[in-house]
């Protein structure tokens, strides 16, 4: 049994066997004891192997994503917790962001208690106190963001896909939770005791046993599946992307300063580039690679290109971005940046695009008093080879505001006023 235990091939699969006995309902508790063993062994790639195949299988990404709860419950002692890391380190940061978020939580379960149980109409103070804790634990976006773009690229790159798709399914349908809780603190001041009550059963709770659930899934799988996976460069190009996603819930306890990286690779000129004088000749013209970063930085949208790959090769990086973008996309499938319940647009977009049936794709979103227009392009070659996808991204607030003209002339009357 032990040499059995000790193949790596043979514990995936009486794992999935596991898994497939809680889908048709069986005991999780009696299975942790008949499946022991296997649990002692386990490490975190036989747990990506697991969620991979099941869906290879045919299990739709929504069933295991319904599983995944089930599956912490049976891992939640198998895994070590990665060991401490040291403070600054971002899985240190991500583990302190945990901490508040499950403080944050129980704050807010304890106060819409309270709330709840009283008669007639609620007190303004309590709502107040909701909406700020609410506002708080809202942060949780932005945690999320910084796991699904600086570290599942790494993770995918690893070739572990199965666990970021499932968790980010995951966020997913706590973001939604959060959109209804938006929606009903707007008409605070209307609520009366029965909405609340019904609120906290419907959409409430569910949500923070959620928020609290993936905080365990993070600590006791996720954080140390990456730090097996993960090296030295790699986490300093998260740190160094950490800021893109807005405020923390956490700050660092401290700098972590990573081992000796080595030498930083050099970059050879590109075709078409003049090695001698740093010029990139185009037909219409020549720009040192300065000033066409510039240049394209300068621009009022935000440019992603995605080649005929589908893998992300660059974006543009002006102060005023729509959506944070961190280098650690660079070198990612496209398909695995979006979450999983728009996938199969994307993808049919792209497809669409290579196949020269379509010639744009475009959207129109309202966001937090910003009106944005998200356009995708195909780019061709003169031939008509499909080079790749170009996105581009445009806060249009002002732009639909205006009325008339103004002329070139009127810029030299305002500024003598």
């Amino acid at each position: 049994m032990s040499e059995l235990l000790q193949n790596g091939r043979y514990r995936v699969e009486q794992l999935k066997n596991m898994i497939r006995k809680l889908h048709e309902g069986a005991d999780p508790e009696l299975l942790k004891d008949e499946f022991k063993d296997i649990l002692d062994a386990v490490g975190t790639a036989e747990l990506s192997a697991i969620e991979t195949e099941l869906m290879e299988e045919g299990i739709p990404q929504e069933e295991v994503q319904r599983m995944c709860d089930v599956h912490a419950l049976l891992f939640q002692n198998s895994f070590d917790g990665g060991g401490a890391m040291p403070p600054g380190h971002p899985v240190h940061t991500f583990r302190r962001e945990n901490e508040e978020i499950v403080r944050l939580a129980g704050r807010y379960r304890e106060l819409i208690g309270e709330i709840a149980s009283g008669d007639g109409t609620p007190d303004h103070g309590r709502l107040e106190t909701w909406r700020r804790i609410h506002e708080r634990l809202s942060l949780v976006d932005n945690h999320y963001q910084r796991k699904e773009h600086l570290v599942f690229p790494y993770l995918e790159k690893a070739g572990l896909t199965g666990p970021p798709k499932v968790m980010w399914g995951v966020d997913d349908e706590i973001r939604n939770m959060f959109k209804a809780v938006n929606g009903l603190l707007e008409s605070l001041g209307e609520l009366k005791i029965e909405d609340i009550q019904l609120a906290r059963e419907a959409v409430i709770e569910p949500m923070l046993a959620q928020v609290t659930g993936m905080a365990a899934k993070e600590d006791r799988i996720l954080w140390p599946m990456a730090l097996e996976h993960l090296s030295q460069r790699d986490w300093q190009e998260i740190v160094s992307g950490w800021d893109e996603f807005g405020e923390r819930l956490a700050d660092p306890a401290g700098v972590w300063l990573p081992l000796a990286l080595g030498p930083v690779p050099v970059q050879t000129p590109e075709a078409g580039q003049d090695e001698a004088a740093g010029v990139i000749r185009l037909p219409s013209g020549r720009l040192t690679p300065q000033e066409l970063a510039a240049m394209l930085d300068a621009l009022p949208v935000d440019i992603t290109f995605v080649d005929a790959n589908d893998t992300v090769a660059y974006f543009s990086e002006g102060r005023h971005r729509v959506f944070a973008r961190s280098r650690t996309v660079l070198g990612r499938q496209v398909q695995n940046c979006h979450p999983p319940k728009s996938l199969h647009i994307v993808q049919r977009i792209v497809d669409e695009f290579r196949q020269g049936t379509r010639d744009v794709a475009e959207f129109w979103i309202q966001q937090e008093g910003r009106f944005v227009h998200i356009r995708y392009f195909p780019v061709r070659a003169d031939d008509g080879r499909f080079l790749g996808t170009l996105e581009m991204t445009q806060d249009v607030t002002a732009i639909r505001l205006l009325e008339g003209e103004r002329r070139l002339l009127d810029d030299e009357a305002e500024v003598e006023r």
